[in-house]
């Protein structure tokens, strides 16, 4: 058994000559439990429903990884278009969002067919609420951070 674990461990370094690529993990915020909308105040729900509200932490976490999968691109490899949005990601990035993940509503009309409407911003109360994301309001853009 020693000769064959000696075999064994010669043979790994050849398999390990590449290491394989770094994956970036990107975190996307957590769907919404039935307590914790039992929990939100009824005047902040009004008449929106469980699924409208995870609907929408859905499409947020969507755009966040679509942004995010530009960022983490090289930049030869990018289109002209694609190019473009990356620099304004990185024009929005400031040192309060630095190390965070965040979209701006930009972001959100880019990646997602969702709607920016009264509906929305009350939906993001509510996720402001049970934590999910939090506002960095600075230099006219409002970045929605995930938590």
């Amino acid at each position: 058994t020693v000769k064959l674990e000696g075999q064994t461990k010669s043979v790994e370094p050849k398999h390990a000559k590449k290491p394989a690529k770094e994956t970036k993990v990107i975190k996307e915020a957590a769907l919404i439990t039935t307590e914790e909308f039992e929990s939100v105040p009824a005047y902040m729900k009004g008449r929106i429903t469980y699924d409208q509200i995870n609907a929408v932490v859905q499409q947020m976490n969507k755009a966040v990884v679509d942004k995010y999968k530009i960022l983490y691109q090289p930049l030869k490899s990018m289109s002209a278009p694609v190019r473009n949005l990356y620099h304004r990601f990185v024009e929005e990035e400031t040192k309060d969002t630095k190390g965070v993940f965040f979209i701006v509503e930009a972001d959100i009309k880019e990646f997602t067919q969702l709607k920016l409407d009264k509906r929305f911003h009350s939906i993001l109360n509510i996720l402001r609420h049970c934590q999910r994301v939090r506002e960095v309001r600075s230099s006219g853009l409002i970045r929605y951070v995930i938590c």
